[in-house]
């Protein structure tokens, strides 16, 4: 070691003064020709363990990388530290072959110090036998995880990466690393590469400059990102979106909104993609919408923040991917949009997967669901994961939490944690979390009943608590070390020797309630909790004024959800009221002159400062939409044929419609309802309708249920406001 100045070396090419971390114990193991393995998280410096030893050892180091994209942006980073084009290359399908020889010479003549290949490039028969003619240094493994079966995004092509190098080399170091591994995903790597004498690198899982939050995602997705932009002006951030088409569609909506945005997917062309990364780093733009390919290793330290349009697949993910925030020690928001539909659809995706996969992928589900709805530090709850403790009262960055000030907030839950270790064990622990609920709250499944878990003493002895608790209360368990889940059975709940210290009489178990989050801690209020009560129950006397003078439901004037967003933006102007939620130029002509004066009023009497508020603009999608549902009804067409030849189900269409109708505009479906609905029906419904209060359909649905389909009682409520209210 003597010979080699680190520090020297360090600071020639990457420019530091000092290491970080476990850098520079991990770089002499590695330079004393050991095995390594390195578990590090994102931003901690994982790529500079097997750079500088690579350059400062004789030959040539083999890197294992997954996307051609993070091998372009560490090549490009060595490359110009060094400033020498030979110093580090890319091997893989998208060289020419006049490429391909340029990089096999400077390799065969010992100028470069780092080969870059994919695992699908390496197994090919020409790389194998070309390799065989090197000098070999070491070869690293970058983002190990992808070798795991357990693992988040395992690739079978990593799986054989030893097999495949015996052929090349038999005795050579082996660096594995990886950002994102649980307990079991670690020892599934070291199994996997036969590196049974390792030595092993942990550094804390902990991003203390990192703030989670999770919030409800709902229809105004899209306007809270914008505002979000909007407010971080001039800002790095990412946006994570699990479809092509979705990436799409919010850049798009983000440019129109004078947003400096690009895509980032793999249906883009290697060259846009390349381009658009490169816009990004160099600044030019501030926010890439992507799928989850882009970032992987990707070297910008200021990115500022980290958005899911779309909850995360796996805590895996979800980790890798908010920790390309802050990477330079500064601020970075972690902001995840969740809602139980995006959980369907991916449980939907995962259920034409081989039986393994599929039960892999729903463990990671639950535990990605128990996160986004977890009462106790985000914060602990992912470090717990990757088996690290953590104090969420005193630890380092345990106020960057969204449910931070909700910690305090405790009941004592001693006895209901006793019951369910209580449960676990009169089912033999055989069961996972849902069964285990289901069990304590009297719920029989073929599982249960097979395991005649129905018959034991305490089966839906728990259900004066909901199931919701149940499994908060699990979640808080696990967290705090009672309950664990082993390797060899996914997600079946075993119970920890710790459980043994229930028996203490002096022992208690605080449980963090679920309350309702300080909005002071948030960027924009949610609509429902920050409108104006007052100006509210005003509007809603002017409702009831105007319905009585027409003889009309209130309900049919203006909905709920209308007066509600009237008291959070305080329109006083025609043009201000027809951007409110359900007014269009229709009901805002007809209804401007009871409302704005009252509204105007409300606010000089009341010194009201009005925000800047933001309207969303579109390219127009939804009214192409529009347009062609009102044509289709004009020319009296089928409505279940035109909900097809858009693609759309039934549901979904008459939703569409129902939007129509709301903001005013006249959509004449007689034609329609003549075809389903008698007479008879149509009177008794119409009277219903007139004397009913509340705007939702759900009372209708209920009132009906035995006697109508839901949708003919959708379609029948468009008619009715088509005809009353409009």
């Amino acid at each position: 070691m003597s010979k080699y100045n680190l520090e020297k070396n360090l600071n020639k090419f990457f420019g530091f003064k000092q290491f970080k971390g476990l850098q520079k114990s991990i770089i002499k193991n590695i330079i004393d020709n050991n095995d390594t393995f390195v578990l590090m998280p994102t931003g901690g410096g994982k790529s500079l363990c097997f750079q500088l030893p690579a350059i400062i050892k004789k030959g040539t180091a083999i890197v294992i990388s997954p996307l051609i994209a993070l091998m372009k942006n560490q090549v490009d980073l060595i490359r110009n530290m060094a400033n020498d084009d030979s110093i580090a290359h890319v091997l893989n399908s998208s060289l020419s072959k006049s490429e391909v020889q340029n990089v096999r010479t400077d390799v065969l003549n010992e100028k470069t110090k780092l080969l870059y290949v994919a695992p699908e490039s390496l197994a090919k028969i020409e790389n194998i036998n070309f390799l065989k003619q090197t000098n070999l240094s070491f070869l690293a493994i970058d983002e190990a995880h992808c070798i795991s079966e357990w693992g988040h995004d395992f690739r079978p092509d990593y799986r054989n990466i030893r097999s495949i190098f015996e052929k090349i080399k038999s005795k050579i170091p082996i660096i594995a690393v990886t950002a994102t591994a649980t307990l079991k995903v670690q020892d599934d790597i070291l199994k996997n590469l036969e590196m049974k004498n390792s030595k092993i690198f942990k550094a804390s899982f902990n991003r203390p400059n990192l703030f989670y939050e999770v919030r409800q995602k709902d229809e105004n997705i899209n306007l809270e990102i914008v505002k979000y932009a909007k407010f971080n002006k001039g800002k790095s951030g990412i946006i994570y979106c699990l479809s092509r088409k979705k990436v799409e569609e919010l850049t798009e909506i983000l440019t129109i909104n004078d947003i400096k945005a690009i895509s980032y997917h793999a249906g883009l062309d290697s060259k846009t993609r390349m381009n658009n990364q490169d816009l990004f780093i160099s600044e030019n733009c501030d926010i890439v919408v992507a799928t989850i390919a882009f970032g992987m290793g990707i070297d910008k330290p200021d990115v500022r923040f980290v958005i899911h349009y779309d909850i995360p697949k796996s805590i895996e993910s979800y980790y890798q991917e908010t920790g390309r925030a802050g990477r330079d020690g500064g601020e970075g928001h972690c902001l995840t949009f969740y809602c139980k539909e995006d959980i369907k659809k991916l449980e939907k995706f995962l259920s034409v997967k081989p039986i393994m996969e599929r039960e892999v992928g729903l463990d990671q589900l639950d535990d990605v669901m128990s996160y986004a709805e977890t009462s106790i530090s985000r914060r602990q709850f992912i470090l717990n994961y990757f088996g690290e403790d953590y104090d969420p009262y005193v630890g380092e960055g345990c106020d960057k939490d969204d449910n931070y000030l909700n910690l305090n907030n405790k009941t004592d839950a001693t006895f209901n944690l006793k019951f369910l270790i209580e449960i676990i064990k009169k089912t033999n622990e055989k069961f996972k979390a849902v069964d285990i609920i289901k069990s304590i709250v009297g719920e029989k499944s073929a599982l249960i009943v097979a395991n005649k878990a129905d018959k034991i003493d305490s089966f839906g002895k728990g259900n004066k608590f909901n199931k919701e608790y149940w499994k908060e209360l699990i979640t808080q368990a696990s967290v705090n070390g009672f309950l664990e889940k082993k390797s060899d059975s996914i997600g079946v709940l075993k119970i920890t020797k710790k459980c043994k210290i229930l028996s203490n009489h002096n022992f208690s178990f605080m449980f963090i309630n679920n309350v309702k989050k300080n909005k002071n801690i948030e960027v924009f209020k949610n609509k429902k909790e920050s409108f104006d009560n007052k100006l509210f129950e005003i509007l809603k006397r002017v409702r009831k004024k105007v319905s009585e003078k027409n003889n009309v439901p209130p309900y049919t004037i203006f909905q709920e959800n209308s007066l509600i967003d009237m008291t959070v933006k305080y329109p006083v102007t025609l043009n201000e009221l027809i951007n409110i939620i359900g007014v269009g130029e229709g009901k805002a002509h007809k209804n401007a002159q009871y409302f704005l004066p009252v509204i105007k009023d409300y606010v000089n009497s009341n010194n009201i400062v009005k925000e800047n508020n933001l309207i969303l603009k579109t390219k127009g999608a939804n009214s192409t939409i529009k347009l062609f549902i009102i044509q289709g009804i004009d020319r009296k067409l089928p409505l279940d044929e035109i909900a097809e030849s858009k693609g759309i189900s039934m549901s979904k269409f008459i939703t569409e419609m129902e939007k129509i109708v709301s903001s005013g505009t006249k959509l004449d479906i007689k034609y329609w309802i003549d075809e389903i609905l008698d007479d008879e029906q149509q009177d008794e419904l119409y009277d219903y309708f007139m004397e009913l209060e509340d705007d939702s359909i759900n009372a209708a649905i209920n009132e009906f249920k035995n006697l109508y389909d839901e949708n003919d009682i959708r379609l029948f409520r468009i008619k009715f406001l088509n005809d009353v209210a409009n």
